[in-house]
């Protein structure tokens, strides 16, 4: 089963709405946004790669990761978890940093909440992105944001499938 990625950006709430449903468990989802080697296969749209530098999956921790090109340019950039509720959400703030791990404010940091709900036909996965403004907004909707996370979780459920772990 493949299901279709609701993407729905929202100047006036100044927020990106992401939905898919994955037909695999609760858990199994859970795990391929929280481990860092299953972050690594799929995170980065191809031909690019993730490469998790540290990842204290806890609240206040950083996963510090790198998207790597197919010509070996580094985009370095991390996220800080917040709240974290058990197989069932978790938030991070997000931002782009330098090799080092420190953010770099030429770019914004961006809020994400992320959902994960068991429904009848595996879990739905459901992301809400918030901006400081529309304009940070529209910045990463023209670096290409919507294109290559569409991908990222095309890449996702490849796996899912390949691993024989749908339901």
């Amino acid at each position: 089963m493949n299901t279709e990625v609701i993407f729905n950006a929202d100047n006036e709430a100044k927020q990106i709405y992401v939905m898919q449903v994955f037909p695999v468990d609760v858990t199994v989802l859970w795990d391929h946004f929280t481990n860092a080697e299953l972050l690594d296969l799929w995170w980065a749209p191809k031909p690019w790669t993730c490469e998790t530098i540290t990842l204290n999956f806890q609240e206040e921790g950083v996963w510090q990761y790198a998207m790597v090109g197919p010509e070996n340019e580094r985009h370095h950039a991390a996220a800080t978890y917040h709240e974290i509720n058990l197989h069932r959400s978790f938030d991070w703030t997000d931002y782009f940093t330098n090799e080092h791990g420190q953010e770099d404010r030429r770019f914004p940091s961006v809020k994400w909440l992320f959902g994960f709900t068991g429904v009848e036909n595996g879990t739905k996965l459901t992301i809400n992105i918030h901006f400081n403004d529309v304009a940070e907004m529209n910045q990463m909707l023209e670096m290409g944001f919507e294109q290559g996370f569409r991908q990222a979780l095309s890449q996702l459920s490849k796996i899912l499938s390949e691993k024989g772990l749908h339901q």
